[in-house]
């Protein structure tokens, strides 16, 4: 059995939709937070179980039976820490014989701030025992390309990363390399950094934009606080502002690059390049 935390989320479903192709939805779990909106899955024959980070005894029994679990990181920012501790102590107590956790590229050495909770779970998770193993997930391409609307609204792409590349892949990418871990023998002690085939400076993002879309775009680099400032300015919260400026300012001294091409050995195949994700984004 097999079981998918943050099911309901956009990776987590993604990785279900992936497993389904290769087992039978009889032994996947979707562990969500409100099991009454996972009904679209239900309605394809995965068992849906409640599994609240802040309540452990909803994981407790969400984990019964579980011979493999995917930790899909909390998306609360600041809480990951404690909520993530509650997930391997009860996957301890269910006997998981593999944990999967879905970390942040070079978490051990990244400028990100963002990767300081992460760290912080990978060495919970090896101090726990538990067999492990952990994906280090890049930049999701999505982050970027939800901005393409308003850069093509004002014909600007604002940012911190200065020149820094950018790696990143979809989470389609990111879903298929999950599910083939999950799917895989022998991964226990395993480290994957996963990330794009190929790379891209924001000011090459903006001329992407400008080609497959055929309006001019171009890339404003503003110092962090000004441009957490505008992301403020157009209604995101504030942390989800620091989020975004702190990771563009990491972005610029490396921290979304690497070229090992994990992710692609992973998954059989290239990752999804920017151009194919950024002409899907511009069609819908």
């Amino acid at each position: 059995m097999i079981v998918i935390t943050g099911a309901n989320g956009q990776l987590g479903s993604l990785v279900i939709d992936t497993l389904l192709k290769s087992v039978p939805a009889s032994q996947i779990v979707a562990a969500v937070r409100t099991p009454a909106k996972a009904a679209a899955l239900a309605a394809r024959g995965v068992e849906v179980r409640e599994a609240d980070y802040e309540r452990p005894e909803t994981l407790r029994t969400a984990f019964a039976g579980a011979s493999k679990l995917l930790l899909i990181s909390s998306s609360e920012v600041g809480k990951r820490t404690p909520q993530h501790q509650a997930v391997i102590e009860a996957a301890q107590a269910a006997g998981v014989q593999l944990l999967a956790y879905t970390s942040i590229l070079h978490a051990d050495t990244s400028p990100l701030p963002l990767a300081a909770e992460h760290l912080a779970t990978e060495q919970l998770i090896q101090a726990s025992g538990l067999p492990a193993v952990i994906l280090r997930n890049g930049w999701y391409t999505e982050n970027y390309l939800a901005s393409v609307p308003t850069a093509l609204q004002y014909g600007a792409l604002l940012g911190s990363a200065g020149e820094g590349r950018i790696a990143s892949a979809t989470r389609a990418d990111y879903a298929a390399a999950a599910a083939a871990v999950l799917l895989a023998d022998n991964q226990a002690g395993r480290v994957y950094e996963l990330a794009g085939d190929a790379s891209y400076t924001l000011t090459e993002l903006a001329a992407a934009i400008t080609q497959a879309s055929g309006t001019p775009v171009k890339y404003q680099d503003l110092p962090p606080a000004e441009f957490k400032g505008v992301l403020l300015g157009a209604g995101l919260p504030e942390g989800l502002a620091a989020l975004l400026a702190e990771s563009d300012e990491g972005a610029s001294r490396g921290g979304l690059f690497d070229d090992g091409h994990q992710l692609s050995t992973l998954i059989g195949r290239p990752s999804t390049d920017l151009a194919t994700a950024l002409g899907a984004a511009l069609s819908r």
